[in-house]
């Protein structure tokens, strides 16, 4: 089957880390064979608080649309005063209610300034996952000190850190070909034998 990753970038800041990170997630998807991805940037979708109307809501819709059609997500997310970003909140709630995010594998990767990384973040973004019915995999990906960590130019200054960080697209792609691609092919041989008998 084909597979579909969409991404999140929770910063919007130019020349921000996480998108630095994210790039290398980015990076490491391209490599896999039969991957599609599909990043999405946060700051041309002109998100409206909640019980606001969209400004634009064609953006809105596609935006749903594009998530609910992945096979897996990526959410990477800045701590930001002990929790997650909130350009990454403000997406997750324009997913609709039944979240589009329900019943999807959702990787995670935090960025910090601090020397304990990301891991208030990535766990707030763990726990809202779960209540909205998607499926946050165990090892999320939480980098410290991340201005340490990318030069200017968005270069990993540690050849262990990126191997980390790239770590994030294989833990979604490993969850989807181990458990998701068989309930999909297996559910196909139940429906063909349904229909031909």
């Amino acid at each position: 089957m084909s597979i579909k990753i969409v991404t999140l970038c929770g910063s919007v800041r130019p020349g921000n880390y996480t998108a630095m990170a994210l790039e290398l997630v980015h990076d490491e998807f391209r490599k896999m064979p039969g991957v599609e991805l599909i990043p999405l940037r946060l700051d041309g979708l002109e998100l409206p608080l909640p019980g606001l109307p969209a400004k634009n809501p064609d953006a809105i819709a596609q935006f749903q649309e594009t998530v609910a059609s992945a096979t897996g997500v990526l959410l990477a997310s800045p701590e930001y005063h002990g929790g997650i970003s909130s350009p990454m909140k403000l997406a997750i709630d324009n997913l609709g209610f039944p979240s589009k995010l329900a019943g999807k594998p959702v990787s995670l990767l935090g960025v910090a300034a601090g020397t304990i990384g990301a891991i208030k973040s990535t766990e707030q973004l763990r726990a809202i996952c779960a209540h909205i019915g998607a499926v946050p995999l165990p090892l999320a990906v939480s980098v410290a000190n991340v201005q340490q960590v990318f030069d200017a130019e968005g270069h990993c200054l540690d050849a262990g850190t990126e191997k980390y960080i790239r770590r994030a697209a294989r833990n979604l792609i490993d969850y989807i070909n181990d458990a998701v691609c068989p309930k999909v092919s297996l559910e196909a041989i139940l429906r063909g034998q349904v229909e031909e008998g």
